[in-house]
């Protein structure tokens, strides 16, 4: 089983930066998903989400925790690729079961996007 380590989590602005430059983008669920190509050999994982939003600090600690635990669930599956999670507005209305499908469905897309011919 893969842990979410420190080396998976995208830290400096300008890996942020990068992939909202230059991201391919897919969006459903209350999320949008920002993907570009990294050099460092593993999928990192980036979270934006935004207080207008998701209010309340638990709510955004939680859905933090979700996706934290979906990409981790995922992650050998992705390639060498920054990814950075936006929340939109009315995610707040979705559960949990709801967001972890939708964060299931963007993997599948990312994937496709990005496999290796």
């Amino acid at each position: 089983m893969a842990t979410f380590g420190r080396a998976m989590k995208m830290n400096r602005p300008g890996d942020f930066s990068r992939v909202f430059r230059q991201g391919k983008r897919t969006g459903g669920g209350g999320l949008t998903v920002l993907t570009v190509e990294n050099s460092v050999g593993h999928p990192r994982l980036g979270l934006a989400i935004a207080k207008k939003h998701v209010k309340l600090a638990n709510q955004r600690n939680r859905l933090k925790r979700i996706i934290r635990e979906s990409f981790r669930q995922n992650q050998s599956a992705l390639s060498n690729i920054d990814i950075v999670v936006l929340s939109r507005p009315g995610v707040t209305e979705r559960d949990s079961t709801q967001i972890w499908a939708a964060l299931e469905q963007h993997w599948l897309t990312v994937v496709a996007q990005w496999q290796k011919f």
